[in-house]
């Protein structure tokens, strides 16, 4: 392998990556609450159904814009790496298939093997119906990102052809299907309409993500990104109505990420030129070595971690069932101080996910993945050689 294909290590990049699985675990770790019932098992709430005053704060938590924003950026230099040494681009994708889903795949039949010990183990049938859930749930993420991945060539396309432009027609597809389905003119509109939303607004900051790889996303696009992301995201909530929280409200009819609207764009953009506008800042602090080694070690399990945080929610919770009623653990959100008592926690949750983490990681970086191999020309036959 030459010079030239060496990965290309900036550290800003996984910066965001690590500050987007932050954002998930923190955000599902504050926002799902475990209350015990009385056969003592757990069942699912949401703080965000009782305390409207903590809806703002999935805008801080709903980091996945980022995740796609530098999962567009970082295709960019593995796809040029595999095409310069004549790699095809199926083959490409394969290989992003298999890294994304193996540790996947591994944490569900762990999960299928671990239910009937659990059983065994006196874990009550409410508690894991909703750890089955809690698991499955997230994976949506991880089919959307899938299709992605499989899309970067057209979207490299894209982009050869329209720039950074084409992440806004994404954003305006969005737009498009939210005033269809939102207008005056909404009723009779069938429920699954909404869902054309799903790809165009992930999409989005991956296609943004492919431009600024390109170096055709400059200063004043990000200048204009976050004012305009801002004065988007005041006029959909301020004036159109639009739910206050990012994501979905157990007993609000309306979501925002569920199918996603206008607002999630919205917040990637806002993400987007704040995330370019920082990254000179960011990549000087992360060359200190401790906050660099931490910001490599969550990249190195960033899947496994995603897999697995919720289920370090619920066994911490259902250990604090067997003990008692918990505060912020096991009682319901009712006030700013189980707010209060869910952050203290988050110390021993962290204990919980690394003791998780460290053994079953090695699922997301297994040796014997097939590797990605240039294309040669056959060689020639004895029989032509001595011709």
């Amino acid at each position: 392998m030459t010079g030239v294909d060496q990965p290309v290590r900036i550290r800003s990049l996984d910066g965001l990556r690590a500050m987007a699985i932050l954002g998930v675990v923190c955000g599902h770790w504050l926002t799902g609450a475990l209350i015990t019932g009385p056969d003592g098992a757990l069942s699912i709430h949401s703080p965000l159904s009782t305390l409207d005053w903590l809806r703002p704060s999935s805008w801080f938590f709903q980091m996945l814009g980022l995740f796609f924003l530098v999962g567009g950026y970082s295709a960019v230099l593995s796809i040029d790496r595999s095409r310069r040494r004549g790699i095809p681009d199926t083959q490409w994708i394969r290989a992003r298939f298999a890294r994304l889903t193996r540790p996947v795949f591994a944490a569900a039949a762990i999960v299928a093997v671990a239910l009937p010990f659990a059983a065994v183990a006196g874990v009550p049938p409410g508690t894991l119906r909703g750890w089955v859930v809690l698991f499955v749930q997230p994976l949506w993420f991880i089919g959307v990102y899938l299709v992605i991945t499989a899309l970067t060539p057209y979207a490299l396309a894209l982009d050869r052809r329209f720039g950074f432009r084409a992440a806004i027609v994404l954003a305006a597809v969005v737009a498009v299907v939210d005033v269809v389905r939102y207008g005056p003119w909404s009723e009779g509109v069938p429920g699954w309409f909404g869902y054309l939303t799903v790809l165009p607004a992930w999409m989005f900051t991956y296609q943004m993500g492919i431009a600024w790889a390109r170096g055709r996303l400059r200063r004043e696009h990000a200048i204009a990104l976050l004012a305009g992301g801002v004065a988007l995201f005041v006029l959909l909530i301020g004036l159109l109505d639009y739910p206050w929280s990012i994501v979905s409200v157990p007993g609000i009819e309306r979501s925002n990420s569920n199918p996603p609207s206008l607002l999630v764009p919205a917040l990637a953009a806002v993400q987007t030129g704040a995330a370019f506008l920082l990254r000179d800042r960011l990549e000087r602090i992360l060359h200190r070595p401790r906050l660099w080694a931490a910001v490599c070690l969550l990249n190195l399990s960033a899947m496994t971690v995603f897999c697995w945080h919720q289920t370090a929610l619920v066994a911490v919770s259902q250990v604090g069932a067997w003990l008692g009623n918990i505060p912020g653990l096991t009682d319901a959100p009712t006030d700013a101080g189980w707010v209060a008592a869910r952050l203290a926690w988050f110390p021993i949750l962290t204990l919980a996910l690394a003791a998780i983490v460290v053994p079953l990681r090695r699922f997301e970086h297994v040796t014997n993945l097939p590797e990605l191999r240039a294309v040669r020309p056959a060689r020639p036959s004895v029989q032509s050689r001595a011709g």
